[in-house]
C-alpha cells in the first residue's frame, strides 16, 4: 500500500478540526464520544494524530466531524474562508 502525504501531512483538514474543537470549547476525548455516539469508532489519541496531521481522514469521519463541530465539510477542506 502506498502512503500518500500533502506537505508532509496525511490530511489537510487537522489545523481546522483543532480550531473549531477547541471554538467548541470539547477536549479530544469528548470529540471521540461524540463520534462514537455516531457509529464512528475512535479513541482520543486518533484525534490528536489527525489534528497533528499524521492520520489519514476518512470521507465518512470528516462529514461527521462537521456535523458535531457544526462546519462545514468545505470550511473543514479550507475551500470556505
Amino acid at each position: 500500500m502506498k502512503i500518500y502525504d500533502y506537505n508532509g501531512k496525511k490530511n489537510i483538514s487537522g489545523d481546522r478540526i483543532h480550531a473549531a474543537r477547541c471554538q467548541k470549547r470539547l477536549t479530544q476525548s469528548e470529540l471521540a464520544a461524540r463520534l462514537q455516539v455516531n457509529g464512528i469508532v475512535i479513541e482520543r489519541d486518533s484525534i490528536s494524530r489527525i489534528e497533528i496531521g499524521t492520520r489519514f481522514v476518512a470521507d465518512y469521519e470528516l462529514m461527521m466531524l462537521a456535523k458535531i463541530l457544526d462546519v462545514s465539510v468545505e470550511w473543514l477542506l479550507g475551500i470556505e474562508s
